[in-house]
């Protein structure tokens, strides 16, 4: 990756290279939160859910952040869902009048997607549906299911908040979660008012996280399973925006790799702002461990002071030491950071964008 990191700074030219508004978009997580609300208020969502404790809740799981979407949705319920969570890539073929089934696509012609509902709504379950309003998807349930159309429309690579709040009414209204879902907009709101162009690196935390991970490969090593979850949706934005490839792994799951924990460990990861990024060009870019924190209590802090004793030099990204929030607000707030530092990580390296990439010369 050659990055142009002057471009970070110079909001007229970001501006000029973000021609797709990626960067608008990104803020717009908030916007996204209040229309699904606002969207499931309409349907009804809570009265239509009035159906007591079901057998068990199916998160299914398809291409892009409805992957990211259900495995955090899947740690945060882990701790207090009185019934069993299932992650599958198609509906079960137990599924019954007992079961709720919650998917995302921002897909409207997943033709599996769509067949898989339609048995789902044909055999009886409650089925909550996240997607485009019209297509084969939506036909699937049609008159049978939940529907929650998009209001904001963003690159469905931008739509996580969409997907990750239409699970988190579901999980309140079914009773297995107690999360802020009202709350969750405002900070995400936050974030991106701190994560805009116009502020500076050293202020902006999105822009301060793409120069730490610049022209290295990194580890997103969670601490908790909800920091695991939100890692795996750091790598997607990383990888969708930045063409940046990431490892991704429980702590301790990472510290059971005896060779990349001793690489980790030996490389302080600080960038050499002097080095010619045409010397050695078939080595690969050095490792930087960013220790992810979602949860908070015993367990998050053990992990915490053994990570800084094993890996002093690693970052940590932990939103609860920065804001008043639940585990949902705090795993949604460092996912929009991740997709900001992804989108100028992409605007700056050239993977995303246009002109204006480079400042134009001068006599």
């Amino acid at each position: 990756m050659v990055l142009d990191d002057t471009l970070l700074d110079d909001p007229a030219r970001l501006n000029e290279a973000d021609g797709a508004g990626l960067l608008r978009a990104c803020a717009m997580a908030g916007a996204q939160v209040r229309a699904t609300i606002e969207a499931a208020a309409e349907l009804g969502l809570s009265e239509r859910l009035d159906i007591g404790r079901p057998r068990s809740l199916v998160l299914v799981i398809r291409p892009g952040v409805s992957r990211s979407a259900a495995l955090l949705l899947n740690a945060l319920l882990a701790h207090s869902s009185p019934v069993p969570v299932v992650l599958a890539d198609a509906v079960p073929p137990w599924i019954g009048a007992l079961d709720v089934v919650l998917a995302h696509t921002d897909d409207p012609y997943d033709m599996d997607l769509a067949a898989s509902l339609e048995r789902a709504a044909r055999y009886g379950a409650t089925v909550v549906l996240s997607a485009p309003p019209d297509g084969p998807v939506a036909s699937s349930i049609a008159g049978r299911g939940l529907l929650i159309a998009p209001r904001v429309l963003v690159a469905p690579e931008l739509a996580f908040a969409r997907a990750l709040t239409a699970g988190l009414l579901t999980a309140n209204t079914l009773g297995l979660l107690v999360a802020d879902v009202d709350g969750l907009a405002d900070r995400l709101d936050n974030e991106a008012e701190r994560g805009h162009p116009a502020h500076e690196s050293f202020v902006n935390p999105a822009k301060a996280l793409a120069l730490r991970i610049a022209d290295h490969t990194p580890l997103l090593w969670g601490l908790d399973q909800a920091a695991v979850a939100v890692g795996h949706h750091g790598a997607y934005a990383l990888g969708a925006h930045a063409a940046m490839v990431c490892d991704v792994a429980d702590y301790r799951q990472a510290m059971a790799r005896p060779a990349l924990h001793r690489v980790a460990a030996e490389n302080a990861g600080n960038r050499n702002i002097f080095a010619d990024p045409d010397d050695s060009p078939a080595e690969a870019p050095p490792p930087r461990v960013l220790l992810l924190a979602v949860r908070t209590g015993p367990a998050t802090d053990s992990a915490r002071y053994r990570a800084s004793e094993l890996l002093p030099s690693a970052d940590l990204l932990a939103p609860s030491d920065e804001i008043d929030a639940d585990d949902a607000g705090c795993a949604a707030v460092l996912a929009l950071r991740f997709e900001l530092a992804a989108v100028y990580l992409g605007l700056a390296a050239g993977t995303i964008g246009g002109a204006g990439r480079f400042a134009p010369a001068t006599a």
